[in-house]
Formats: structure tokens, sequence, C-alpha cells
């Protein structure tokens, strides 16, 4: 498989697909341009071998043209980083990208509109009746997916080289992130720097396991994440479950947890995982303590309590000192760490003390050797409010992608450049 390092771009134009879904304030300021930045990189190196840049990106869930999705928004924020004037194409498909793509010279970047402006990217029919019958449904999809060939088509004519370095929708078999590859050889479809490395941190963790191995899960709810708890249990040697799935597990074992959240259809689901790690050797780490609130906000009077024994009207919103100092322990003694989820509502200050505790210890055993992996959009939000994203090992930017890989689940981005 050919990679970025060894390709030299000098006279090629390379259509690369970033994920610049970046978040943008009333006033379409972006807020956070960790996204743009992390696949400069790879556009820079484009650019200093001699080649031009083809951006193609999607920004937010349009269901047609909206200007408020508009990528012009972004493209002074590019310009800057890049250090170069950028072209903007007001249709992805249209005359005017055709005619700018043909002309862009070495060292010039194009930014092609919003891809999801058309259905076509996602090969998903918009616009169905709710009402529409079966046989109505079936011929729509069938034509979407023969317009998403066409998108994929046309995409792959304004290059000669594809690069995709969007990990963040990797688990998507749209035009722009698969389809589009099948139009390039072998040698002249590749993946960016942010794309090799996302997947390198995650089969270091999955495939080149420094032992003890110690994932942290949170979240609200088991049900969205028994996929990649199940697959882990058959990985890891320590499963730390936090977040409010915390008050599942514990309710499933006859605990009592007041109002805190919990998924009642799921306590059978719950004891069968406690059950799976038994069978498996997995030390599955539960909380001992709350931070119980009695109401939902930072202001909420508190108490700490036993995980089990919350009072009626109460609910836990983070961990307390003692299941703090419990999962400290664990952790600190892992060589291989992967976190996802916050253990309480970090946004609240009042409830972000577990999740720091958590974070802290993660820095020390990856200051002492241990290979540290977080994803997932809120463990990122997590690391980056708590000032300690750069003392990971790996900070990942997929969010969906990453659980995917992580269950996995074979990517759809993935395969259609290395094949597997």
């Amino acid at each position: 498989m050919q990679t970025i390092d060894k390709f030299n771009f000098a006279g090629q134009k390379a259509f690369v697909r970033v994920d610049f879904n970046v978040p943008l304030d009333e006033k379409f300021n972006i807020t956070d341009d960790t996204r743009i930045r992390a696949a400069i990189p790879t556009l820079k190196k484009i650019l200093s071998d001699g080649g031009s840049v083809i951006i193609g990106s999607h920004l937010g869930r349009p269901k047609g043209v909206d200007g408020k999705y508009s990528l012009q928004h972004i493209l002074p924020r590019i310009s800057e980083l890049l250090g170069v004037k950028v072209e903007f194409a007001n249709d992805c498909l249209g005359e005017t990208a055709v005619e700018k793509a043909a002309v862009l010279k070495a060292g010039e970047v194009l930014v092609l509109e919003n891809l999801r402006f058309y259905a076509a990217e996602e090969g998903k029919p918009r616009g169905l009746a709710d009402d529409a019958s079966d046989e109505e449904k079936a011929a729509a999809k069938k034509a979407e997916k023969a317009n998403q060939k066409e998108m994929a088509k046309q995409l792959a004519s304004y290059a000669t080289v594809y690069v995709n370095d969007a990990f963040g929708t990797a688990h998507r078999a749209h035009a722009s992130t698969a389809i589009i590859a099948d139009h390039f050889d072998a040698g002249n479809k590749l993946f960016g720097y942010l794309m090799q490395n996302e997947i390198d941190a995650v089969e270091k963790v999955l495939k080149d396991t420094a032992r003890p191995f110690t994932a942290i899960m949170g979240g609200s709810k088991v049900s969205s994440k028994i996929d990649i708890i199940e697959n882990l249990l058959t990985k890891v040697d320590n499963l730390i479950i936090a977040g409010g799935m915390t008050y599942t597990f514990t309710k499933a074992l006859g605990g009592k947890i007041g109002n805190s959240i919990c998924e009642d259809d799921k306590l059978d689901l719950a004891l069968s995982l406690i059950q799976k790690a038994k069978d498996n050797n997995v030390n599955l780490v539960l909380a001992v303590d709350a931070k119980a609130a009695d109401s939902f906000s930072n202001d909420a009077n508190t108490q700490i309590v036993p995980v089990d024994e919350i009072p009626d009207e109460w609910e836990g919103l983070d961990i307390g000192p003692k299941t703090e100092k419990l999962f400290a322990e664990v952790i600190e003694a892992s060589k291989t760490i992967l976190w996802n989820g916050p253990t309480g509502v970090f946004e609240f200050d009042n409830f972000a003390g577990g999740s720091s505790a958590v974070g802290a210890a993660i820095v020390r055993a990856t200051e002492k050797g241990a290979f540290s992996l977080v994803g997932g959009g809120d463990s990122v939000a997590c690391v980056n409010k708590f000032g300690i994203a750069d003392k990971m090992s790996y900070v990942s930017t997929g969010g969906g992608a990453l659980l995917e890989f992580i269950e996995g689940k074979e990517l759809p981005g993935i395969k259609a450049i290395r094949g597997y």
C-alpha cells in the first residue's frame, strides 16, 4: 500500500477528503479548529512537494443546500493555517468546480462546497413521503445509490491522486470517503497523516498491546456501548465502568440508585456482562461511592454516598473519592489505556472531579511509559477542558469511527484504500 511519506506529489492534483466539520457560533466563527489543524500536515506535504490540493469535506447535517452549512465560513482559517490563498467552488459538482479544478496549479488550493449538500454523498434518498410504499422506498434507494456512484466518479475526475485524511467519517461508505477510491489505482490512493496516525494508534492498543491493558468506558447508556464492551471483554485485563452506565450495573446488582439515570430494560444485559468478565478473567471495576445531587444542576446540594445507597430523590452525577482512588490505582498500574467517556457530568464544574482524577491518573501512567489513547467526543472534551491533551499518547479525532474500529467492525474508508 502506498504511504504519504513515500509519495511524491509533484505535478499531481490531490483530492483530499478531510473532516472539517467544526463547530461554529451564531456568527459563523469557528469555536474549535482542532479538526482543521489536524489535517494541515497532510495538506502542507502535498503543497511542499509541488502538488495542488482539492479539499472535500462536509459541515453539519444539511438536508440540501443551506448557507448555514457552507464551507465558505471556514475558508479564512484554512488559508491562515496553510499560509496560502484558498480558492472556493460554490458547488462541489457544478461547472465552477470542474473549471477551477482543471486550472489548478502547483501550490494552489481549492475548497469545494459542502459535499452533503447532495444526497448522493451519503447515498440516502431525501424527501420521501412518510407514507411511501416499500416499492417506492426501494426505487428511491436504488436511484440514489446510482447517483452516489456518479458523484464519486465526478469528484475523482478532478484529481490524479486520492488522499483520505478524514478518520471521523471512515465508518461511512459515502461517495467521497470510500466509493471514490475505486477510480484510482493502488499506487494513487493513500491515507493522510492524520488517518494513518489514527489507525496506528488503535491498532497499537488492540493488536500490539502492552499489558496490563485497561479500558475506561463512560457514557450514559449501556445499550450504546454494548458492542464495544463485549469486544473489549475479549481483549482487556481491566474494564472500568463509569458515567451513567454505573447506575444500570448498580441496580442490576440490587443497589438503590435514587433518581440516577438507568436503563431498566438492560439490567439483565448488565448482569450478563459481569458474568462474561468473570468468564474471561477480566477485572471489571465498578464505582463504590458517588457524588449525589438533589437536582441536575451545577448548584445542586451534594453528598457523598455509597453507590448502592443513593437516597430517594437524589441522583449520582459523579464518582466519589473512594472510587477516584480505586480507579487511579488500576490505571496507574496499566501499560495500555483506552479512555472513552467521562465519569460524570463533567460539563458542570461541581461534577468534573472524577473525570479530572481519571485524567490525572492517565497522565501519571503515561509519564511512566504507558500508551494512552483517548477517544470519543466527551473524553476529548474532558482532556481539553483539563488542559492535559498533550500529555496523552494519542487523542483521537474520531467519535463513531473510533468506536466502530475498536468494536472490530470493518470501516469502509479504510478498506477502500488498503483492501481490508
